[in-house]
Formats: structure tokens, C-alpha cells, sequence
């Protein structure tokens, strides 16, 4: 059987599974079973050491409801996965991929298995016709090679039928990540479109909207800013990647933004604020991301 998930594969499409809905280790296994079309389940002794070492790392938790244990992603575990998501794109087509595989490997079984059929047919109506008479066997023969042909065409049309779905799935999952590449592109370049015009239209900094929004106080000076950097962006580990490294920092801060509107309510006129702070803070991050001579 070619393999199915490469090293560590199979933990990340854990956490996927879990970052759906919360569920429990039989529900996980069913689940597996079914994105596989029912040509591979992993054993329980395969998924659940692996639940448990999610959980001894902070990645998932679990619940007991009913005398199971129903397992849900942690915050940790979502951000593994946000960091992961181009893997996670290659695993979705290597599982389509391991379908197709699959899928051949079991029609070649099944040719397999109807030659060795037919060869025992023929030799089970030789040795029938020295016993009863060579006529009455044969057709008895011929009757059961006839149904042994049926059988082995209605099972290599399925092993096609299958392997057809797995290719027409992967195609379709290489254009949804096409598209998926495209509006992300689209998105960059609108918000740089945004940066330029507020950067044209006023000035401000990106800690005077933390200051104001998240403790309620009037806009920080600029300097108190940079030497205050919250938690949500102090431990933010770099990637080597700048831009994915920005990516990240900005939507740590919409979570705390959003986080702190939610408990503490906003009203009109915060809104209002808050637009005006960060229409300042993107001119001023504008001003930092212009190239110097």
C-alpha cells in the first residue's frame, strides 16, 4: 500500500479536523475513513497516542461527555495551523493523490485475483470431467467463470469509478488554491492602494490606536508607544519571512482590537475614533514601508 501520510502529516490533519468541530476519537477515525472514500481508516492505536501528544503540547483539549473524551483545537492549535495553511493545502492534494493511488492498487488486485480465479476454474472443470463426464462439468465451469468475469468488471468499474472522483477532486482543490493565491494578491494590493491614500490625507501611529482603543485613555505620545510593545506583539517568534512576519503582527492586533470591543462594548462615536486612529496609523505605517534612497 503506498503511504499515506508522510511524517507528521497526519497530526496536522488532526488539528484540521478538530479546528471543524470538536469531536471524539471514533468520530475522528470515521471521518478519516470517509475522506479516503473508504480505502483507508487508521487504527485507533494510530490516531489517539497521537490526540494525547497534541494535548500534552497544548494544541487540543478535551471535554468527558457521556464516558468519551470529545477533543476541541486550543488558540495554540489554530495558530499552528494559520502558520501551516500552504502545508496544509499540499496535504489536502497528497490525500487525493494517496485516493488515486489506492484506487489502482486495487483494481491490480482485483486483475489479479480474477486471473487466479479463472486459472482454478479451469482446473477445477478438468478434474471435474474425469469424474462426471467432460460435458456436464465444463458448462458447470463456464457458468461459474461467467460469474466470476461479472464480478471482477463490476469491481474494476467501481476501482475506476473511484479513481476518476480522486482526480476530478484534485483538480478541483489545485484551482480552489489558485483562486484561493489570486485574491490574496487582489487583497494586498487594495490594502497598499488604502495605505497610499490615507498616507496622503493624515499622519498618526499604529500605538496611539492601541492606546486609545484597548485602554480607553486618550491617543499614547508616539515615543511611549514604541517603548511599551503589548504581550500580543512582543512574542510574536519571526518567521524569516517579513511579509508573512506583518501578516501575522496584523492580525494579533484585529484580534485584540475586536477581543477588547467585544468585552468592554463600543458605541458610534468609538467607531468613529477608531476609524479616524487607524485611517493615522496606515499613513504612518505607509510612510515606514516607502522604499528610502
Amino acid at each position: 500500500m503506498p503511504p499515506v501520510f508522510a511524517h507528521g502529516r497526519l497530526r496536522l490533519y488532526l488539528l484540521k479536523l478538530l479546528d471543524e468541530a470538536p469531536r471524539h476519537g471514533y468520530e475522528v477515525i470515521r471521518l478519516l475513513e470517509e475522506r479516503f472514500q473508504g480505502l483507508y481508516a487508521p487504527s485507533a492505536g494510530t490516531v489517539y497516542p497521537r490526540l494525547s501528544k497534541l494535548e500534552a503540547e497544548g494544541l487540543v483539549t478535551y471535554a468527558t461527555e457521556g464516558g468519551r473524551k470529545v477533543y476541541s483545537i486550543t488558540e495554540a492549535g489554530r495558530a499552528e495551523l494559520a502558520d501551516r495553511s500552504g502545508e496544509l493545502a499540499d496535504l489536502e492534494l497528497e490525500i487525493r493523490d494517496s485516493v488515486t493511488e489506492l484506487a489502482a492498487e486495487i483494481r491490480s488486485d482485483v486483475r489479479g485475483a480474477a486471473g487466479d480465479l479463472r486459472r482454478e476454474m479451469r482446473a477445477a472443470a478438468t478434474a471435474s470431467a474425469a469424474q462426471v463426464g467432460e460435458e456436464d462439468s465444463w458448462k458447470a465451469a463456464k457458468e461459474e467463470l461467467r460469474k466470476a468475469r461479472q464480478e471482477w468488471k463490476e469491481q474494476a468499474r467501481r476501482a475506476k469509478d473511484e479513481s476518476r472522483r480522486a482526480r476530478e477532486e484534485a483538480q478541483a482543490a489545485r484551482r480552489q488554491a489558485k483562486e484561493a493565491q489570486d485574491r490574496a494578491r487582489e487583497e494586498v494590493q487594495r490594502i497598499a492602494g488604502q495605505l497610499q491614500e490615507q498616507f496622503a490625507r493624515s499622519g498618526g501611529v499604529l500605538g496611539s490606536l492601541a492606546g486609545a482603543w484597548l485602554g480607553g485613555t486618550a491617543a499614547t505620545p508616539a515615543g511611549a508607544a514604541a517603548d511599551a510593545v503589548p504581550d500580543w506583539a512582543a512574542d510574536l517568534a519571526p518567521t524569516g519571512d517579513p511579509a508573512r512576519d506583518l501578516d501575522r503582527l496584523l492580525d494579533r492586533f484585529r484580534d485584540e482590537v475586536r477581543d477588547a470591543a467585544r468585552d468592554r462594548g463600543v458605541s458610534a462615536a468609538q467607531v468613529a475614533e477608531a476609524r479616524d486612529h487607524l485611517a493615522a496609523a496606515a499613513a504612518r505605517l505607509a510612510t515606514a514601508f516607502t522604499p528610502r534612497p
